[in-house]
């Protein structure tokens, strides 16, 4: 996952895996400082692309998938790359042929990818995961890098054939976007990258942010976590901080449901488990609320043209095909994000993915999850086999994070009324309107059906 705040300095010496940030805020990863890694990155990909737009293009075979190229970066530059002032480094790229397929199916083109990466500095995120990755953001939003550990890159060479047979049948999904698989070798360590799809942007002001697995062993969030400036909920904070969950109206809801259903169905496929629904929310009516002065930080660059987005992107785009009258679901008022409300009738935009799968139900797994069922009840821990794992996470998903309400407006939750105080409910009527709270709506809609049908029932009898 990646967090929206930027690095700075001033921040105390720390290390998390390979990651170590100095006292002037600094980072290295594996004796690498971040800017000659940010550097080495962009003239790798600067590289590849352009040597893999002179092949012509043609369809992807079985081998593809296996292929590796290699190019030496010396300092003082050779007759294929330039000179640059970072010390000598070799640059890998994995599946490029395949990785151009995956691109192109999303519609990104070779400028608009180099445009996005290498016209401007990379942006450096604070935040790592519990495995010290480096994450870096485009400085258009559009793209995330992360550093990944030799056996998450690996298991996602092996997922490619899979995962392009998989995006072929249905590009709209809400598992990770791989648009590249890097590796920089340099002082004698390697240094592998993705490059995907970017879950939150920058530029819409989040206001809570959830990390989901439908496992409440020790899913809560640690008091350091809390103290960061969008901290990453968990599991038992989202049940008790939203116990009422978030209300989609019935297409939306059905939508995201039945794409969680694929998207587990493929990761169950590959015996993948432990991954996350990364969750952040833009609470409209807090946001209206709110100084002009702090949603400055939040607005678009408008000097810079963006360049075209990549297809499939964003929340909406992945869960949504085509509106019921014709036209696209996505909307400027949406800003990419699922339009939903809480139990208190506030506009929600909700931006969510699924977010590390590059774990397989390994034997470590396998080990860690019967050490934890010996401790804890071993249907609650999030280390589980992928099968029971897949089902767990969609009914906790679709049965209390996400519901459904009513369908009025056409459906479209973001113009339903707001739910009003109850002095003013019982000033008008003293029945409340089924409409006028989701959860109220929902269980007088499901009373009203059992009245009706023992009445008919009994007239029968009778």
């Amino acid at each position: 996952m990646a967090p929206e705040v930027p690095c700075s300095s001033g921040m105390p010496i720390k290390k998390i895996g390979h990651r170590s940030v100095d006292s002037s805020g600094e980072t290295t990863y594996k004796k690498t400082t971040s800017s000659a890694l940010k550097g080495a990155i962009q003239l790798g990909i600067t590289h590849t692309v352009g040597s893999l737009s002179t092949k012509p293009e043609r369809d992807v075979l079985m081998q593809d998938f296996y292929v590796v190229e290699s190019i030496f970066f010396p300092s003082e530059g050779s007759n294929l790359t330039p000179a640059h002032h970072y010390n000598d480094f070799r640059f890998k790229t994995y599946a490029p042929v395949a990785f151009r397929y995956f691109r192109e199916l999303f519609g990104i083109r070779p400028d608009d990818y180099l445009y996005s990466l290498c016209s401007e500095p990379l942006i450096e995120l604070c935040s790592s995961g519990a495995s010290g990755s480096l994450f870096y953001v485009s400085s258009d939003d559009e793209f995330i890098i992360k550093t990944v550990q030799h056996k998450e890159a690996e298991f996602l060479q092996k997922l490619l054939p899979g995962y392009y047979m998989n995006l072929n049948q249905n590009p709209r999904t809400l598992l990770p976007k791989f648009y590249g698989l890097y590796c920089v070798q340099a002082g004698g360590k390697n240094i592998r990258i993705v490059v995907m799809n970017n879950l939150l942007p920058r530029s819409v002001k989040m206001h809570i942010k959830y990390d989901l697995k439908g496992s409440t062993y020790k899913r809560r969030a640690s008091q350091k976590e809390r103290e960061k400036p969008l901290p990453t909920f968990k599991d038992l904070d989202f049940l008790q901080d939203i116990s009422d969950g978030l209300f989609l109206d019935a297409d939306m809801y059905n939508a995201l449901c039945k794409t969680l259903q694929r998207d587990c169905l493929v990761l169950q496929s590959f015996k993948i488990m432990d991954y996350s629904l990364l969750m952040s929310i833009h609470n409209i009516d807090y946001a209206q609320r709110e100084p002009l002065g702090n949603e400055a930080q939040h607005s678009v660059d408008t000097r810079r043209p963006a360049p075209q987005k990549a297809l499939y992107s964003t929340a909406m785009e992945s869960i949504q095909g085509e509106a019921r009258r014709g036209g696209t679901m996505e909307t400027d008022d949406y800003m990419g994000g699922i339009p939903a409300r809480n139990s208190k009738g506030e506009r929600l935009l909700l931006y969510i993915g699924i977010i590390d799968i590059l774990q397989s139900y390994r034997f470590i797994k396998k080990l860690e999850h019967s050490w934890k069922a010996l401790v804890h009840d071993g249907d609650t821990v999030s280390v589980h086999r992928p099968g029971f794992y897949a089902e767990r996470f969609q009914r906790f998903m679709c049965n209390t994070v996400f519901k459904k309400i009513p369908c009025v407006h056409f459906g479209r939750p973001d113009v339903l009324p707001q739910t009003p105080p109850l002095e003013k409910m019982s000033e008008v009527s003293t029945i409340p309107d089924p409409y006028l709270s989701p959860v109220v709506g929902e269980t007088l809609q499901m009373l009203t059906t059992s009245s009706t049908l023992l009445e008919k029932l009994e007239v029968e009898d009778s």
